[in-house]
């Protein structure tokens, strides 16, 4: 039989990354899913995808297929080595219309009655995906509705349920969201990872949440109540300290993520001086004020 290149396949480079590999599979399922593409050949072209990810996903079969396969090219005619068993690797592997080649450097899981090889049946790849999330939802938990571009499915629309305290780089399983599965074989998972959203008003660190709370000189000199904005909705009225400075820090014990705390870093924004007045104004208090904030 023929040698296959699964790295030609996929795309990418012998050296390639694991990630780099998702990556090339993603990309080139999604363009050649016999669901989305009805060229002819696309149905072909997404089994040798599957088959090369197959082996290239899986640490110790791309070992086996880079050792076997070092000394072939794309299309010369491949032979294992003489006493090679590959039933010695277990013969589970892979699912429907996958090549000879790979039954050879891999297993077969036997033949039908009447010496017909029996199709095999395949588990679909699992997908994993960005779930981006404000404080608040990840805070409160609850039920979201999300549309996401499927790697292999294309734009589809999902309902998850959030659980409450629920922190960046947790996981939500989708059981049967992921790839499809090869010769009636079950559908792979989906996994949502959680991350805060790009649009907060909130950052994180670890589980406290901090907010950059914009103050004017004047209530940083003399003191102010303001409302401040919670992760939780709403707000609370803060009281500044009288001569507090950039960078000063408020905390809220346990208003954060998980036990954690709600911290409020003033920042001074002082108003610019577009007018005359503005201006005489601040030569006015430059005279008055004296102030070398750098010693």
């Amino acid at each position: 039989m023929k040698f296959h290149d699964y790295y030609a396949t996929l795309g990418v480079e012998r050296s390639a990354t694991q990630d780099e590999i998702k990556k090339a599979y993603r990309k080139a399922a999604q363009k050649f899913h016999p669901d989305r593409n009805k060229e002819a050949g696309a149905e072909e072209k997404f089994k040798e995808i599957n088959e090369a990810y197959d082996v290239l996903s899986d640490a110790e079969k791309r070992q086996r297929y880079d050792t076997l396969g070092s000394n072939y090219h794309a299309g010369e005619d491949f032979r294992p080595p003489p006493g090679f068993d590959p039933n010695q690797f277990g013969g589970q592997y892979g699912g429907a219309g996958f090549s000879d080649f790979f039954s050879s450097m891999f297993g077969d899981r036997g033949f039908e009655q009447g010496g017909g090889r029996r199709a095999r049946v395949a588990r679909g790849a699992d997908f994993e995906m960005a779930l981006p999330l404000s404080v608040q939802e990840m805070i409160d938990g609850g039920t979201k509705s999300l549309a996401i571009d499927h790697p292999e499915a294309g734009r589809k629309n999902l309902k998850i349920t959030i659980p409450k305290e629920f922190a960046p780089g947790k996981r939500i399983r989708l059981t049967g969201q992921g790839g499809a599965g090869g010769n009636g074989g079950p559908a792979g998972d989906l996994y949502l990872v959680a991350q805060l959203a790009g649009d907060s008003l909130f950052t994180l660190d670890d589980n406290n949440v901090l907010y950059d709370l914009a103050v004017t000189p004047w209530e940083a000199a003399l003191g102010e109540k303001v409302n401040v904005p919670t992760p939780t909705g709403g707000k609370i009225n803060m009281t500044i300290p009288a001569g507090s400075q950039s960078g000063a820090r408020l905390r809220v014990r346990g208003r954060g993520l998980a036990g954690g705390d709600y911290v409020v870093t003033i920042m001074i924004h002082t108003p610019p001086a577009k007018t005359d007045e503005a201006r005489a104004f601040y030569q006015e208090m430059k005279l008055s004020m004296p102030f070398e904030p750098r010693m």
